[in-house]
């Protein structure tokens, strides 16, 4: 190795751990090539090598969060651009991608635009300053889609707690039912995960249950705590919860379809619940699995007026209770899923952070009117 390449080697390994550039990886099999684009380049970013699309893949399963842009030549022994770029397109869509080519013919343009979710690409034999201002372009994109990124992540965060926050407090209005939100949440989870929903359908529901009893915020504590049972007149005020939790749910631009969610947790499946005497699949697809959740909990859980049921109690009355209160497909699976509800139910804080899409670190989407509809015919 020469002096000038050492010194060019060097510059690659100190300039990669400056945080304040962007990664770029630089993919050609002309050592050549790959001089003139470092030359061109390493001012400005940070700089990663390889000499074909394979090592490049190592390459990006190694540096994936960090890596900003590709610039790639097209022709190359092992494996050609455009399969290498297609690849990284399906793991890491945000990374800008650049294809280098001296071949015009239109099937590889299109390929690259269609399959590799191209930025742009350009004519060999080409001028460093045309691949600068390309560069530059790509480079400017990806911080700005980052930027969309981290403030969306910091949204739905913020979102999230928020969502916790008021499950929590009115949780603890009442201690005989504290966490009780959080555990209708988590045995709705549990059910609606079997059921194979898309993820978007399970936030949803996830959200629906840590939100199905706040209309009870607004409950006098004289009911809501009540050492004994409820009086006829107690209980007219007690069953409004649901259709005040829609008012306020309603009120979130977003949460309209959950707001309806939270209103039919206490139908039952042959008409005789409340508000509305919804009957069958009348009732939507979130409500029929929250009540399950509900009643699952409310069993099995103490109470002012009388102790906790135990686990086979609480699942023999559910048992009893398909085709009347609950849906006979759901009763059924939501028995069958019994030891799994039950060890949920001894270790919830556990259990939810482990089945809980909002807490985690995923895009967060609101379900739409098509996905509710194929999900309600399962």
């Amino acid at each position: 190795m020469s002096a000038c390449e050492l010194k060019e080697s060097l510059d690659v390994v100190l300039n990669f751990d400056d945080k304040d550039k962007k990664t770029i990886l630089i993919v050609d099999d002309e050592e050549n090539n790959i001089q003139l684009l470092k030359r061109t380049f390493r001012n400005s970013y940070n700089i990663l090598v390889a000499h074909n699309g394979l090592e490049a893949i190592d390459v990006v399963k190694q540096n994936a969060s960090k890596i900003a842009l590709i610039v790639s030549d097209q022709k190359m022994p092992v494996m050609e651009g455009t399969e290498f770029l297609k690849i990284v397109n399906e793991t890491n869509p945000q990374i800008i991608k650049i294809l280098l080519t001296g071949h015009v013919g239109t099937d590889i343009i299109v390929s690259a635009i269609n399959d590799c979710n191209l930025f742009q690409y350009i004519l060999k034999p080409f001028e460093p300053e045309e691949l600068k201002i390309a560069v530059e372009s790509g480079i400017e994109k990806f911080s700005m889609t980052e930027h969309n990124q981290s403030y969306y992540r910091e949204l739905k965060e913020l979102f999230y707690k928020t969502i916790r926050a008021i499950s929590n407090a009115l949780d603890t209005k009442d201690s005989y039912t504290n966490g009780h939100s959080l555990r209708v949440t988590l045995y709705s989870m549990i059910l609606a995960r079997e059921l194979n929903l898309d993820a978007a359908y399970l936030e949803d529901i996830e959200i629906a249950g840590l939100l199905h009893d706040i209309g009870k915020i607004a409950m006098p504590k004289s009911i809501l705590c009540k050492n004994g049972r409820l009086t006829d007149e107690e209980f007219v005020v007690m069953k409004s919860h649901p259709t005040r939790g829609e008012k306020i749910v309603i009120n979130i631009k977003k949460l309209h379809i959950i707001a309806e969610w939270v209103k039919s947790h206490h139908e039952k499946y042959d008409g005789t619940g409340y508000p509305d005497g919804l009957k069958g699949e009348q009732i939507p697809l979130a409500g029929r699995i929250i009540a399950l959740a509900d009643t699952y909990d409310a069993m099995t859980s103490t109470r002012p007026y009388r102790t906790a049921l135990s686990h086979e109690t609480a699942i023999n009355e559910i048992k009893r209770c398909a085709g009347t209160q609950f849906d006979p497909k759901l009763d059924e699976l939501f028995v069958s899923l019994a030891d799994k509800i039950d060890e949920a139910r001894k270790n919830p804080e556990e259990y939810y952070n482990k089945y809980s899409l909002l807490g985690k670190n995923i895009d967060f989407h609101i379900t739409s009117e098509a996905a509710i509809q194929s999900s309600s015919q399962k």
